[in-house]
């Protein structure tokens, strides 16, 4: 019964220690696409610009050691990440864009302390919001690309977000 409770008590403080861990979030939105063509549902890949741009964005993501890269099931979130996944030795995890709260749970429970998420933008910013837990972003212009939002979270709460062109 005390190997019982004495399990139960560490498995609490290792649960609330995982959550407290400090984070840093990378957030970027997927690189330039290809205009769509009739019968793709709007599942295209990287233009040439794109895949330029993911290759940059590996490098600036790349200080930043990630352990994790989540990108949505879309071709341009995967390829725009795929740089930076194939530098790091990471597999790209998918996830669903309309599921935020729990890919921010999942993040915050998650051993690792940096994150790659590859989003759209519409997601990106909401995505933004949801962890500094107030609305002070709006979707992105369809034209915008080039821009990395660096999210920190200490113990468990949001500090300080930071944007950077690349």
């Amino acid at each position: 019964m005390r190997k019982l409770a004495l399990a139960v008590l560490c498995l609490t403080f290792l649960a609330g220690f995982a959550f407290a861990q400090n984070k840093t979030i990378i957030l970027v939105r997927h690189a330039e696409k290809n205009a769509p063509v009739e019968g793709d549902k709007g599942d295209v890949d990287l233009s040439s610009d794109g895949r330029d741009r993911a290759l940059r964005f590996a490098k600036v993501a790349k200080r930043f050691r990630p352990g994790e890269i989540f990108a949505t099931a879309y071709k341009r979130t995967q390829q725009t990440a795929e740089p930076i996944a194939k530098l790091r030795g990471k597999a790209i995890q998918i996830y669903d864009a309309a599921k935020h709260p729990e890919l921010i749970d999942l993040i915050l429970k998650s051993k690792s302390k940096r994150f790659v998420i590859v989003g759209h933008s519409n997601t990106v910013p909401f995505l933004a919001n949801l962890l500094a837990k107030k609305e002070v972003f709006k979707q992105l212009p369809d034209t915008e690309y080039g821009v990395v939002w660096v999210i920190r979270i200490t113990n468990g709460v949001f500090k300080k977000l930071e944007v950077y062109p690349y």
